[in-house]
């Protein structure tokens, strides 16, 4: 692949959420921007489906915006429950907000909001090495070279080697694995569902369509067939007195945490899972990554109109954005330990704490939490 016509202000590798907002973003600013992606095609599923308020609050100005609530289900209270009982209620919709709820829709969806006004992705090029120098990075792919002043790396966990060193980053891998399903469900539509018992949590998210979330923590060994996960998390439902006959798949996933200790080296800037990875429990792991980009876009834009790099203010990004990404994955560690199966006696504990912590003023506290509210860019 050669350059062309002088080449390209910023550089983007990845064209998921976060890569595309920043090209959105930066295009939306004028400035020329070539956006990289391996994958020949976009991904498939639905991974991610809550945008949170400081991320809706950030994209309003661009339009995005209105394109996400278009589609989306505004969901405005967390309900917890446990043993057949409601322990307590979270509210979103009494937050002092601009958008006081959470927006669900597929992720699917969401990279279609996102990518109004994007360049359109250079698909099937895989990034090779970065190499920096003095006024350009240099990005070698699979057919050649292209080369910009500034180049942001946003390829999520696969594309940590272009920019860390082996056993650079700490990586905990939590034993915790889940089983997740979306299906046609009506319920109330606003509302999201914490159910714990003895055997874990089951989580319930509300989507566009009349379509709900089912997420199971999952107890057994991820060596198993399809069909074995799939009858466990028919159980985890049947358990909770819902309609089990609904899930025909089941898709499992595991846990990681990684908060990366710098996010720039001069010309070359790392943003979203590349940089840091949280539990999706609790659902901040794009959102994070959002915000890295929608913070990040304006100040990059103005290094690359000024020709002068804006370094105060880079500096209060990184640390803000890893401050960020350290809360929330304590967060997500809270949520991730809280959502195990647990023997009788702990169990009857873990109720018992989480109705006392679903009190007033603990239930505001934690709306307050479990939407960003504690984002250094919120």
């Amino acid at each position: 692949m050669a350059e062309r016509g002088g080449g390209p202000q910023v550089i983007v590798v990845g064209a998921g959420p976060v890569g595309t907002l920043l090209a959105a973003e930066l295009a939306r600013r004028d400035v020329e921007v070539a956006l990289l992606e391996q994958r020949t095609v976009p991904g498939e599923g639905s991974r991610a489906i809550g945008v949170h308020s400081p991320v809706l609050a950030a994209l309003e100005a661009s339009g995005i915006t209105e394109r996400l609530l278009a589609s989306a289900v505004r969901v405005t209270r967390g309900e917890a429950r446990s043993d057949g009982r409601t322990l307590g209620v979270v509210r979103f919709d009494r937050l002092n907000r601009r958008f006081p709820f959470v927006a669900a829709l597929p992720q699917a969806a969401t990279e279609q909001a996102l990518a109004a006004g994007a360049p359109p992705a250079r698909r099937g090029t895989a990034v090779k090495h970065l190499l920096p120098e003095a006024r350009r990075v240099r990005v070698q792919v699979d057919d050649g070279e292209l080369s910009a002043p500034l180049v942001v790396v946003a390829g999520g966990w696969r594309a940590r080697p272009l920019v860390y060193r082996r056993g650079a980053l700490g990586v905990r891998a939590y034993a915790d694995r889940y089983l997740m399903t979306d299906v046609a469900a009506p319920a109330e539509a606003d509302l999201a569902v914490i159910d714990i018992d003895r055997s874990g949590v089951l989580e319930s998210f509300p989507l566009p369509g009349g379509r709900r979330r089912f997420v199971a923590w999952d107890p057994a060994p991820r060596e198993v067939s399809s069909e074995a996960r799939r009858d466990r998390l028919r159980r985890a439902l049947d358990q909770r007195g819902q309609d089990a006959a609904l899930v025909t798949t089941a898709t499992p996933f595991e846990v990681r945490r990684v908060v990366a200790p710098a996010l720039r080296r001069d010309r070359l800037f790392v943003i979203g899972d590349t940089a840091h990875e949280v539990s999706p429990i609790g659902g901040q792991g794009m959102n994070l990554g959002l915000l890295d980009a929608a913070t990040l876009a304006p100040l990059l834009a103005a290094w690359a109109h000024s020709g002068t790099a804006p370094d105060a203010e880079l500096a209060r990004w990184e640390r803000r954005r890893i401050a960020s990404a350290r809360t929330a994955a304590a967060i997500a560690t809270l949520n991730t330990s809280l959502g195990r199966g647990l023997g009788p006696a702990a169990h009857a504990v873990r109720g018992a704490g989480l109705r006392v912590a679903l009190l007033p003023p603990g239930a505001r506290l934690l709306a307050h939490a479990y939407s960003m509210g504690f984002d250094r860019d919120a």
